[in-house]
């Protein structure tokens, strides 16, 4: 009886050796506007990070609830794609939040030029405010890029 017990314990301190001697960390690459640091170490984000053929962009926005500014938001976006080799067809998720939803779906136009029929699964949300106190419309994605 004793020798079962001394094997169980012996495989499990084997086991638990081994679990805690696993590699548990991940491969991330960033890019952030062009800054050499790659993040931005004030707010501490970094606009997009790619982990195996994953894009998660950070949110862009915008001051305005207009054409102009959705535009704007929706270029910055293509430019955080353009950084990884992607467009907006490698968008899979989109969410969408902004002070002011009515206008949102007024201009919704100037967001789906974008996408070009090809659209994402989306969460559009309202908010009392966003990080920037003067931003009104702020947009985050993840994309797939292919194998």
């Amino acid at each position: 009886m004793r020798r079962i017990i001394l094997f169980v314990l012996v495989f499990q301190l084997v086991l638990l050796a081994s679990i805690c001697g696993q590699d548990n960390t991940i491969q991330k690459e960033k890019w952030h506007w062009g800054d050499p640091l790659k993040q931005d170490t004030g707010a501490g984000y970094v606009q997009v990070v790619k982990v195996d053929n994953v894009l998660y962009i950070s949110g862009a926005v915008a001051r305005d609830v207009t054409p102009e500014g959705i535009t704007r938001v929706y270029q910055a976006l293509e430019r955080s794609l353009k950084s990884f080799g992607a467009t907006f067809q490698n968008v899979v998720k989109e969410n969408l939040y902004t002070t002011d939803m009515e206008a949102m779906k007024k201009y919704n136009d100037s967001r789906k030029v974008f996408y070009k029929g090809d659209f994402p699964a989306a969460t559009w949300v309202q908010v009392a405010r966003l990080f920037m106190h003067d931003a009104r419309l702020e947009v985050e994605l993840v994309a797939h890029l292919p194998h």
